[in-house]
């Protein structure tokens, strides 16, 4: 095995997974969110509804479009950089994400192009179908993708021939004790992600004093939706620790940088840790708070990073800082939905300016606490690509640091130029507005034509007592 070849197919992969999953997770949120405002729209004929769904229908195709395109490279560097992987478990993981495409992207392609380009082609009622159905695609693609990384994590279902692992029970393998509370986890944090940039959004725009009906209906789905998911996230990632600790114990004491089982664990605010000399440098802890929160019993114990072997150890500063920061990203979300329909109660949530700054300037933390619990999550698995079945350092492809070194300077090149592009066009699609999506006045059921709202006028229905206008 080649060191440096490795190291450098770790840093492939990292590099292209991490560029792909914000794109899915975006596009998972924000199909749920246009079917929302499509089905709204049938059910009031409330025009700012539609205007908004063709708004963001142009940003989720460009998320999609970039979504696939990041994804195509993955699949292939399973053969050219983890060959060994492909071989022991192949035949476990190769049929989950063959389920994947046969199942969730047919859907989503069916009916991708009657979402995009049915607006005036087909009826009403068909178009609005046609966008449920992607949501649900997309959410059934986390679900396969979610099933295959988890039993990466908890593998069952199986039995090893000859080094090589061979499904036993199908329902076990998908349904592997990490997959619930990963996938509900992940689910949440893509829905969370897009309420909240929907939020800066509509502050950006009411700031600018621009499209105000709209980005008052932008505000507040996207306050309730952050209100109601920051603390039901808090809540799934707590179910996901406690069966974290089950199964991978060791990625646990690697997140919280506790090394002694001695006694009731405390929680390590801040710490640099040291794995040369076994310790934290610095140390912030608060005591028994660790064993409260890992095994939600004051005096609990907890496995200490001495209980395993050196070789048997994820990295520790990583997991430690990486997990604090989502932790922390969370934490602030909390804040800003609930204060957000604190306001929204009040009636000033339009009005407070300070608010909507904070607002505005929020929509890149989902993303990041995403990139961060991904982090979390990929590294505390090592030194196994498989946990317990196949170490990393076993998997790679017999390939020279040369070859790997030109690719991964290539991806470099290729992915800043093509995602600028399209974070760029993303951005002046929001920099445009929604009115810039209407091509033409859309008919509702029964002959009647929506009435076009002039810039800025809000729709009567989309009032609310007592809240002055931004």
């Amino acid at each position: 095995m080649d060191a440096h070849a490795l190291m450098l197919s770790r840093l492939q992969f990292a590099f292209t997974i991490s560029f792909h999953i914000i794109f899915p997770a975006f596009s998972i949120g924000v199909s749920a969110f246009i079917a929302t405002l499509l089905v709204r729209w049938r059910r009031t004929r409330a025009e700012h509804f539609h205007t908004l769904a063709r708004f963001w229908t142009r940003i989720f195709a460009v998320a999609f479009a970039m979504g696939v395109v990041s994804g195509v490279p993955l699949s292939y560097e399973f053969g050219t950089n983890w060959s060994r992987f492909s071989l022991v478990a192949g035949n476990v993981i190769g049929p989950l994400v063959g389920y994947e495409v046969l199942t969730a992207f047919f859907l989503e392609a069916t009916f991708l192009g009657v979402m995009l380009f049915g607006w005036q082609r087909v009826p009403p009622w068909l178009h609005v179908t046609s966008a449920i159905l992607v949501a649900a695609g997309t959410a059934m693609s986390g679900f396969w993708i979610l099933s295959a990384n988890s039993w990466m994590h908890t593998p069952s279902g199986y039995e090893l021939h000859g080094g090589i692992a061979y499904p036993t029970d199908w329902l076990r393998v998908i349904f592997n004790p990490s997959f619930p509370y990963r996938f509900a986890h992940m689910m949440c944090a893509a829905y969370l992600t897009v309420s909240v940039v929907v939020l800066a959004v509509g502050a950006r725009y009411l700031l600018q004093r621009k499209f105000e009906t709209e980005a008052r209906t932008m505000m507040r789905m996207g306050v309730g939706m952050v209100a109601i998911l920051g603390p039901l996230q808090l809540l799934l990632g707590d179910q996901h620790g406690l069966n974290t600790l089950k199964y991978e114990p060791a990625k646990i004491a690697a997140i919280e940088a506790h090394w002694d089982d001695d006694g009731p664990a405390a929680f390590v605010l801040f710490a640099w840790p040291d794995e040369r000399r076994e310790g934290n440098r610095a140390q912030l802890a608060v005591p028994h708070l660790g064993s409260l929160i890992l095994t939600h019993e004051w005096d609990g114990r907890v496995p200490g990073l001495k209980d395993f072997p050196r070789d048997r150890r994820p990295p520790v500063a990583p997991l430690f800082f990486a997990f604090r920061l989502m932790v922390g990203i969370g934490t602030i979300l909390i804040a800003l939905g609930l204060t957000g329909a604190w306001l929204w109660w009040r009636g000033r949530l339009f009005g407070t300016r300070w608010y909507l700054l904070v607002a505005s300037w929020a929509w890149p933390l989902g993303f990041i606490a995403i990139l961060a619990g991904w982090l979390t999550t990929e590294t505390g698995r090592q030194p196994y690509i498989v946990y317990g079945i196949l170490r990393t350092a076993d998997a790679v492809s017999p390939v020279s640091a040369a070859t790997v070194a030109t690719s991964l300077a290539l991806f470099l090149i290729v992915y800043f130029a093509v995602f600028s592009m399209g974070i760029r066009y993303i951005y002046r699609l929001i920099d445009r507005g929604p009115k810039a999506a209407i091509l033409k006045t859309p008919t509702l059921p029964g002959g009647l034509a929506s009435r076009p709202l002039s810039l800025g006028a809000p729709h009567q229905e989309d009032e609310s007592p007592g809240e002055p206008r931004a």
